[in-house]
């Protein structure tokens, strides 16, 4: 930032407060040796435009002025190249939202999978957790996102339950912006993935703009994120399933979950660009492995075997998806490897790849 103007100083490093980042402050001298060519983004004070001179132009520069329409402002924006010249306190949002950009990189959206269970006790949670285990496994930068309050939490289902960190009634009132980074390191890391569940208070409402915000600071920071939604589709389900670029139904092989699972395809896939059917074997004779994604007239990902060691595993403490070999876990390996590698170079996949982050989770390079 480069302003002598304490008034607009003030308001700029309230703003960059907001957007979680410390600004470097050019105070007199040359703007250069504050770092001119290296900054991602330059703010500039109309006081102090003359100090640029000479300087040369780079993108990334935004001059503040009071009167946004004066000619000598704009001819002032020209002169040192600003990308835009912007008022306070109208322009306010916009400049949070630039600041936050530029703090974060220019790092492609997540690739985004959301679950649903076809009928109650499908298993939908436990495949979250495990495709959330073993993208984090394979080195992603992984998020997993509860959205579904009476599920019991999916930190419990991890074996975190206790982990510090905070849960969803702590971003009920989240409006507008939230960094992705900032949001990442406020929850509990578990198996090398962070985890937003709920915790053990009366709290079963997810208000939609806190929904919007949480799903798009989680989809900024790029890689992975993992989404366990309800059965019911209210406000806040509709603003997850409008981020998510692809949806996984899990139907149990059977009659009765495929009539049931019909209640959910049919809004959701007014919701989703892409909802496929993963179909769960069951214990017992059950409908052959096409019939249920024929019956709903959706795409089939594959089956997931039945495991009768699964539940065993669980409750020796175990998350699912944690050992390779099992069924669950081969079966979203296998998952992530047609998905990412299908959609590299689209939007929201090639930013899974990212180098080794600072709070220690694995991503691939």
């Amino acid at each position: 930032m480069v302003t002598e103007d304490e008034s607009l100083l003030d308001d700029l490093l309230r703003l960059c407060a907001a957007a979680g980042t410390v600004p470097a402050v050019a105070h007199g001298g040359s703007a250069r040796a504050a770092g001119w060519e290296t900054a991602p983004l330059v703010i500039v004070g109309e006081d102090c435009v003359h100090r640029l001179w000479g300087t040369g132009r780079r993108a990334g520069v935004v001059l503040i002025g009071r009167d946004t329409q004066d000619a000598r402002v704009l001819q002032q924006a020209v002169e040192i190249g600003a990308e835009r010249v912007l008022g306070l306190p109208d322009g306010e949002s916009w400049l949070v939202d630039r600041i936050a950009d530029a703090v974060e990189g220019d790092r492609r959206p997540a690739l985004t999978v959301g679950v649903l269970g076809g009928r109650g006790g499908a298993g939908a949670s436990t495949l979250a957790c495990a495709l959330a285990v073993t993208a984090a496994r394979q080195g992603y930068r992984t998020i997993l996102i509860d959205a579904d309050p009476l599920g019991g939490g999916l930190d419990v289902l991890l074996g975190g339950e206790r982990e510090k960190g905070l849960r969803w009634p702590a971003f009920a009132e989240s409006r507008g912006r939230v960094g992705g980074g900032a949001l990442a390191e406020s929850l509990p890391q578990l198996h090398s993935l962070r985890v937003l569940s709920w915790d053990r208070g009366d709290s079963v409402t997810i208000p939609p703009p806190a929904m919007r915000a949480v799903m798009s600071a989680a989809r900024r920071r790029g890689g992975v994120v993992v989404v366990d939604l309800p059965r019911h589709l209210d406000e806040a389900v509709s603003e997850a399933l409008s981020q998510i670029d692809v949806g996984l139904l899990l139907v149990p092989a059977e009659l009765r979950a495929t009539v049931a699972a019909r209640r959910i395809a049919v809004p959701a896939r007014a919701a989703l660009r892409d909802l496929r059917v993963v179909v769960r074997e069951t214990p017992g004779p059950g409908l052959p492995e096409t019939e249920p994604a024929r019956l709903l007239s959706l795409p089939l990902v594959g089956t997931v075997p039945w495991d009768p060691h699964l539940v065993d595993s669980l409750a020796r403490g175990a998350p699912p998806g944690a050992h390779a070999r099992e069924p669950l876990a081969r079966f979203c390996t296998e998952f992530w490897g047609r998905v990412l590698v299908g959609a590299e170079g689209a939007a929201g996949a090639a930013g899974a790849a990212q180098s080794r982050s600072e709070d220690g989770e694995g991503v691939v390079s």
